[in-house]
């Protein structure tokens, strides 16, 4: 089976082609992103039944709005602007649990996150990876909800803070603060893992 399609081919192009009745366009950018975008909203979302229905309506969104799709940014911030819309909707109707998340004060402060080395097959390292893991969920897991959207929409995602801005509706600054608090709240709490 012989595909036409150039292996590095743009995710736009992929778009553009999928718009155009290509199929095998639409797999390959779903491959792409597939993972990414599920941690994303996995960890967003708390309820874990909702996850793959959030995470399944935002690939309908991008299978409906095929027709009308035009290359206006990265299709990367296009897909993540609509998970941000899609837990936006989710967070609206389940307000009193999850909706509060998102109030919170952005500060200024510049930080990097060291992140623990790989795992072993050694038990002692395997262990110890598992309590650097289940801490960094737990990091992330007490983020206020801006601040963890951003740190994921950039770790995850890939996004840059202008990417960040432009999928979550705020401005440029407010992203980077936003970055900044997550890295600088991340860093503190695993501090032991540094």
């Amino acid at each position: 089976m012989n595909d036409a399609r150039p292996p590095d081919s743009s995710d736009e192009d992929l778009m553009l082609r999928y718009q155009s009745g290509d199929a095998g366009a639409f797999d390959t950018l779903y491959a792409r992103h597939r993972v990414g975008l599920h941690r994303f909203i996995a960890r967003q979302c708390r309820v874990n039944e909702r996850i793959d229905e959030i995470f399944q309506d935002v690939w309908m969104n991008v299978i409906a709005a095929a027709p009308r799709y035009s290359v206006q940014a990265q299709f990367r911030t296009w897909l993540f602007t609509i998970a941000h819309n899609k837990l936006m909707d989710y967070f609206r109707a389940n307000a009193k649990a999850e909706a509060r998340l998102y109030e919170v004060k952005d500060g200024e402060d510049e930080v990097e996150i060291a992140v623990p080395g790989a795992r072993t097959e050694e038990p002692d390292v395997q262990t110890e990876s598992n309590r650097a893991r289940a801490a960094i969920l737990k990091a992330l897991d007490a983020l206020p909800a801006p601040q963890r959207e951003a740190f994921l929409l950039s770790e995850e995602g890939g996004m840059t803070v202008a990417e960040i801005a432009e999928a979550t509706g705020v401005s440029h600054e407010a992203a980077k603060s936003r970055l900044r608090y997550a890295i600088a709240k991340l860093r503190e709490q695993l501090r032991d893992y540094q």
